[in-house]
């Protein structure tokens, strides 16, 4: 099979989110994105609800909210090798498809609750391996430069998206249907993505032809991820800030109650970040040349936490909704770090530094907001939100300092720190 041609762009101009739509494939993947999105956010509402309907018990219903991401590590890990080591469009289509399946055996009355819980960690389980092989697979459709980069900012500024109307939307969904029968919406829109995927994406063979058993080239292949001290560096650049950043969503329930914000003043904390990322990430896609945006990387991971500083005053509610929309904003420095990963990452390792990435970054969220929890019960929720603000920020300073000690000669970015 003759080589497909990869999209190049001008390295000195912005590529423009509509070149990025343009690219045939590129729409395809797009469109079963925010498919399986929307059926990620029905799911995770309706099952709640319906644990709680069968149980009574707050904890249990909170469980199926957690159980998106803890097991994001173990697929991340055990499971990395099957993002190389077999095609890309039939990995994808294929993790759909056992997400459908899973989610349709919940639909079936008379499940236990451990069942549901546990299918709901199946999912789980499959997603990182979706979303690696996703990010390798676009770095394929739309070449390794900025419209990759920009690829990726559409792809999240879909994410954010649907925090701020599908929770609404799924909300909605259940006031005329059951949770069993809102899950149905579920697994259409995994099969509906999977049918995108299926038709409306090259096949591409297999980037790492390795034998051996699974879990051991999946570990292994972590391993070779991890040894590499740039890609490391740049992980650790995806994941510490984020850590940090979820603690005011983590704590916004007794935050509102802390300001007497009511239920609306809630929907507007949970709003505020992702409102600041969509708004971030579009200028500096639209607006800013690519070696702009890797110029800005590094002094936007360093800055981006120092808003929650302002925590420690107790502002009220039109102050804190600011602070943290300026620091949603902030989180435009992944267009620039995407750039470096994809450099740094060799070609046949990408699928499983994708894998590894995505687990990471869940994980590390998930483990980030139990340890705000905690904190809080102590130090209150002011305080902690400051105390995450100056952790985050040193940790980013010398992550930062890290990332100018391993650049290759030649990448833009800070000359010293």
């Amino acid at each position: 099979m003759a080589a497909l041609p990869t999209p190049t762009t001008d390295p000195g101009r912005t590529a423009g989110y509509g070149r990025v739509f343009a690219v045939p494939e590129f729409r395809a993947v797009f469109a079963a994105h925010a498919l399986s999105l929307l059926g990620v956010v029905v799911s995770e509402i309706a099952l709640s609800v319906l644990v709680y309907d069968l149980t009574g018990s707050p904890l249990l219903s909170a469980l199926t909210f957690a159980l998106g991401f803890l097991p994001y590590l173990i697929g991340g890990t055990l499971l990395a090798g099957v993002a190389d080591r077999f095609p890309a469009r039939r990995v994808l289509v294929v993790c759909d498809l056992l997400c459908a399946g899973c989610v349709a055996l919940m639909t079936v009355t008379g499940t236990h609750v451990a069942v549901l819980l546990a299918l709901r960690c199946g999912v789980a389980v499959v997603s990182p391996v979706f979303q690696g092989t996703r990010m390798a697979t676009l770095a394929d459709i739309l070449g390794d430069g900025d419209l990759f980069v920009l690829g990726r900012s559409l792809l999240r500024i879909v994410s954010q998206s649907a925090l701020l109307i599908g929770y609404g939307l799924g909300g909605l969904l259940l006031v005329v249907l059951a949770p069993r029968h809102a899950l149905l919406v579920t697994v259409a829109t995994f099969c509906l993505s999977a049918l995108l995927l299926r038709c409306g994406t090259r096949p591409r063979p297999a980037r790492a032809a390795t034998g051996g058993a699974l879990v051991r080239d999946g570990l292994s292949g972590t391993r070779r991820v991890l040894a590499d001290r740039r890609v490391r560096c740049l992980l650790l650049l995806f994941w510490t800030p984020a850590m940090f950043a979820v603690t005011p969503e983590a704590l916004a329930a007794p935050y509102a109650d802390d300001l007497a914000a009511g239920s609306a003043g809630l929907g507007l904390l949970m709003c505020a970040l992702p409102v600041g990322t969509i708004a971030g990430e579009l200028f500096a896609g639209a607006r800013l040349r690519p070696a702009a945006r890797e110029r800005v990387a590094l002094p936007l991971v360093c800055a981006t936490l120092l808003p929650y500083l302002g925590f420690a005053l107790r502002p009220g509610l039109a102050v804190s909704l600011l602070l943290l929309v300026v620091a949603g904003a902030g989180s435009a420095y992944t267009l620039g770090l995407d750039q470096w990963f994809v450099r740094a990452v060799p070609d046949e390792l990408r699928g499983r530094a994708m894998t590894v990435l995505t687990a990471g970054l869940m994980t590390i969220q998930g483990a980030g907001m139990a340890l705000a929890g905690v904190a809080a019960e102590f130090a209150g929720v002011t305080a902690t939100v400051a105390g995450a603000g100056v952790l985050g920020t040193v940790s980013s300073l010398l992550l930062a300092r890290e990332a100018v000690r391993t650049r290759p000669k030649g990448e833009t970015g800070l000359t010293g720190m």
